[in-house]
């Protein structure tokens, strides 16, 4: 766990102890935003889209995810602020020109050295003819899904994110522009369309067919979390149209609840 930082408030001076959250990778591994302590938090008045979440590059696999951007809630004068990130740095390294030794220089039992038919005719050096393409290589297996404790609303559409990237889904991303005041949150990636409803009451038939629209309207895949489940004839519908349903608990594991969800979800998990 990462260790508690003291982060100063820009309204009151105050001094309050702040530790990063850790998010799970794709890879299994722990990452947390790389904290600026050197750049001064920044007031936040005016919440958007660009400020909510941060690019944060996997130490272990060098995959770079969006997670929720570093903030605090003084707790003196109530002001909230952003924890400035360290940006990502270009990485890669060059390829090495010349290349592990081939096999193809080395003398075979019945050619000169750089004669492929040496080799290939005595079978001593194991090479794989050109025409005959290797084995298909074996799947790699989906790590488990960590899930993040809900305790807010916002924890709540960004369980639901985590789980649709950790599903495969890319940019999970919700929409720019104004949004409509609604209890329901969209999230949207190529190919999906999703809503997450964080309040404590059922999600009813009304929400299934409207998120059903949307999808239809996207030519996308249809999908809906819900923290306090479902209705029966929300249920019945989802079935009939085809939406897969999760339930989240405050654990922050999203569950499937029918056959479609199940079938999204895959074996692997």
């Amino acid at each position: 766990m990462a260790e508690a930082v003291p982060v100063r408030c820009p309204a009151c001076l105050r001094e309050n102890g702040y530790t990063a959250p850790v998010f799970p990778c794709a890879c299994g591994s722990p990452v947390h935003p790389p904290l600026d302590l050197a750049a001064p938090p920044v007031p936040l008045t005016h919440r958007t889209w660009s400020d909510t979440w941060v690019t944060v590059r996997c130490t272990t696999c060098g995959r770079e995810s969006e997670w929720p951007h570093p903030e605090l809630g003084c707790g003196s004068c109530g002001t909230v602020v952003l924890i400035a990130v360290h940006p990502l740095e270009a990485t890669g390294t060059p390829a090495d020109p010349a290349g592990p030794p081939s096999a193809a220089v080395r003398p075979g039992p019945g050619g000169p050295a750089g004669d492929p038919a040496g080799g290939l005719a005595g079978g001593a050096t194991g090479r794989r003819p050109a025409h005959i393409p290797p084995p298909p290589a074996a799947p790699v297996p989906r790590p488990a899904f960590r899930p993040v404790t809900i305790r807010t609303a916002r924890d709540a559409v960004a369980t639901a994110a985590l789980y649709l990237r950790w599903l495969g889904f890319r940019d999970v991303r919700q929409p720019d522009g104004r949004p409509i005041p609604a209890a329901t949150v969209d999230l949207r990636a190529p190919g999906l369309v999703a809503q997450v409803d964080p309040t404590t009451a059922p999600a009813g038939l009304r929400a299934v067919e409207c998120v059903w629209l949307n999808g239809l309207t996207a030519s996308a895949t249809s999908v809906y979390f819900a923290l306090a489940g479902y209705t029966e004839e929300a249920r019945a519908r989802a079935d009939d149209l085809g939406i897969p349903l999760f339930v989240m608990d405050l654990t922050g594991m999203p569950q499937p609840v029918n056959d479609p969800a199940d079938s999204l979800v895959g074996p692997d998990a």
